[in-house]
């Protein structure tokens, strides 16, 4: 058998983008999905900021309570 030849790798660090979350309406009266969808953002109370990696799924899930946050682009 030959020998296994070497392989290099490279990897590359690249800043995501990312998505301030603040939450600026109450989660009463929100259905079952939609406190899900604020729980796996990390929102807790109004007035809670996170920030969020600017992905497809985040948008998504920001689409599905873009009635109760406030989305800002960047830090």
């Amino acid at each position: 058998m030959p020998a296994a030849a070497a392989t290099t790798t490279t990897t590359t660090t690249t800043t995501a983008a990312t998505l301030t979350v603040t939450q600026h309406r109450s989660k009463n009266g929100a259905n079952a999905k939609q406190l899900d969808t604020l729980r796996s953002l990390g929102l807790r109370r109004i007035g809670h900021t996170v920030e969020v990696k600017d992905t497809e799924q985040a948008r998504g899930m920001l689409h599905a309570v873009r009635h109760l946050v406030e989305v800002k682009e960047g830090k």
